[in-house]
């Protein structure tokens, strides 16, 4: 390759939400920008997460640098592990990204130590022809930063993900004058964060949401539930404050959400009151009203914290009637079956259950709407511009934000979608050739087991592991099994004829089945996630095989 050419590659991120991950090359010099996952969708059964292919890097690992982390979002970090379990790369991120990276490093118990390399807004990287500065923005998680990557061909601005905050609750806000600056100077390229590209106007600030909660915190007269992602520190520390103020104790409830508070309280980033923390067990043994809960779990995974407590099946947190539950997070696309259906449960419990648009709201975006994109576009003047991180519409809207800047040097703008690469050099900018990418599913249960979802790998697993599906009827209404579980199976053959082993199989779906509560058996999702939990957990015990395990559910 030519050392006059500077390549970006999208691995990920680019026409889809989630798996976000880009490689820029100049000659034989390669740096990745975040490594994230997305979860699965509907036709993925039997998948907990997915992750970019990373052949191209695999396939160029003599050249690849490093690692250079935008901020602490899953889709962002939540594949680096998989990533730095291929290729030893050293890591460069802020000091909460790193800690995020690290908890996961241990969760998928990897050996090697890995070399992260703490960094603070301002600070400036040399690695090879690469010359990255760490600029501060607002975003929904906190210590987030856009790069300014300056080549021997010119700047690139890689804005990571954004909104502009004019008040952030930590008073740290969006250097805009260092984008500012760079812009003056001349940007040969930009990639901006293209999620709320087709929302009108401006994200409305952290800060907006504190009105409602406050409301919901002074008159319930019950427990308040809050349920939000873990990692949004900020809203976190509302619930503290508001909790502290309304003469409430205040439990974290649910693994990321208590992991991510003792990290976010370790690096100073979250202030808790002496003597304002419950500890879960204590929860049900206080007056009610003197109760504040900050709940992990507000997609409605199946096996999450407040699932759990949807279904009645948590053992230290009950609702009861008249409780508040308050989802603050958005809905994640494709979520949404699992989210409502959570709904219904606890509504059924008797919780007043207050989500969705409002005014005040309960929830904003971390992402920057169309007016604050636009600013950043007239700030930073792109000679080119790649939108990035969103579905194709998002993009294409992106794009038709920056048409105005062509009458003030805006060359082209160029919609790209993971896999083609954008080829510069001191002649312009032009579509490169395509490189391979994909995703890989990962069944997360069992060891980090991969299931890709390339047609030929996907066969080579089944072929190799099989698949199994027990399936059962059960009464939509009242959760009742009618008839006994059936177990399927094919390419997975127990020792000897079999028989036996499957017959314990159906005793372990049964038993799973008579353990769980009433509200459980009547929310398929979660069910689906027990059933396949304990018997893969049965299954590798006896055969020591790792069948693909596809719970089916007849609703009657």
């Amino acid at each position: 390759m030519s050392e006059q050419k500077l390549l970006v590659v999208p691995l990920g991120g680019l026409g889809e939400f989630g798996m976000n991950c880009l490689a820029l090359r100049y000659g034989d010099d390669i740096i990745v920008i975040d490594a994230g996952m997305m979860f699965p969708e509907d036709e993925l059964p039997g998948i907990d997460l997915v992750t970019p292919d990373f052949t191209y890097l695999l396939e160029n690992r003599e050249h690849v640098r490093a690692l250079i982390l935008t901020h602490g979002h899953e889709d962002h970090i939540g594949a680096a592990p998989f990533l730095l379990g291929e290729l030893d790369l050293p890591v460069y991120g802020t000091a909460f990204t790193l800690a995020l990276v690290e908890r996961r490093w241990e969760e998928h118990e990897r050996e090697q130590p890995v070399r992260m390399h703490e960094v603070e807004p301002g600070d400036i990287l040399e690695i090879g022809p690469f010359r990255i500065e760490f600029v501060h923005v607002t975003h929904s998680i906190v210590q987030a930063t856009a790069l300014a990557i300056t080549t021997p061909l010119g700047v690139i601005i890689h804005s990571g993900d954004f909104k502009v905050d004019p008040t952030p609750p930590d008073n740290c806000h969006f250097d805009l004058h260092t984008l500012a600056e760079y812009g003056r100077r001349g940007v040969l390229l930009l990639l901006s964060d293209s999620t709320n590209a087709d929302r009108p106007g401006y994200t409305e600030s952290e800060q907006a949401t504190r009105p409602r909660l406050e409301d919901v915190f002074h008159r319930a007269e019950r427990k308040v539930v809050v349920s939000c992602f873990s990692s949004s520190v900020h809203r976190i520390q509302q619930i503290v404050d508001l909790a502290e103020e309304s003469g409430r104790k205040l439990a974290f409830v649910g693994r990321s959400m208590v992991t991510v508070t003792e990290i976010a309280h370790s690096l100073g980033l979250l202030r808790l009151p002496e003597g304002l923390l419950l500890r879960p067990q204590e929860i049900m043994q206080m007056p009610p009203r003197k109760v504040a809960v900050a709940i992990s779990g507000s997609q409605g995974e199946p096996m999450s914290a407040l699932a759990r407590v949807a279904v009645n099946s948590h053992r230290h947190l009950e609702i009861q009637p008249g409780d508040t539950v308050v989802l603050s997070s958005r809905i994640i696309p494709g979520n949404e079956k699992a989210i409502y259906r959570m709904m219904n449960h606890l509504a059924r419990q008797g919780a007043d259950v207050i989500y969705g648009p409002m005014n005040p709201p309960v929830h904003v975006s971390g992402h920057a709407s169309a007016e604050e994109l636009r600013l950043l576009l007239n700030l930073i003047r792109p000679r080119y511009f790649v939108p990035i991180h969103g579905e194709y519409r998002q993009l294409a809207k992106h794009a038709a934000l920056a048409s105005h800047l062509k009458e003030s040097g805006l060359e082209e703008v160029f919609v790209l979608e993971a896999g083609e690469t954008l080829e510069l050099d001191r002649w312009g900018a032009r579509k490169g050739e395509r490189v391979p990418v994909g995703r890989v599913c990962i069944d997360s249960g069992a060891v980090d087991e991969v299931v890709e979802d390339v047609v030929i790998r996907d066969r080579r697993h089944l072929a190799e592991e099989g698949i199994v599906l027990p399936v059962l009827a059960i009464d939509k209404r009242t959760g009742k099994l009618e008839g006994t579980p059936e177990i399927v199976s094919r390419g997975f053959a127990p020792a000897g004829d079999g028989s036996e082993v499957i017959e314990q199989a159906r005793q372990v779906v049964l038993r799973t089945l008579e353990t769980s509560t009433p509200e459980e058996r009547t929310d398929w999702g979660v069910m689906k996630e027990k059933i396949r939990t304990d018997l893969r957990r049965f299954l590798v015990r006896q055969t020591a095989r790792h069948p693909l395990i596809v719970p089916v559910i007849l609703e009657l």
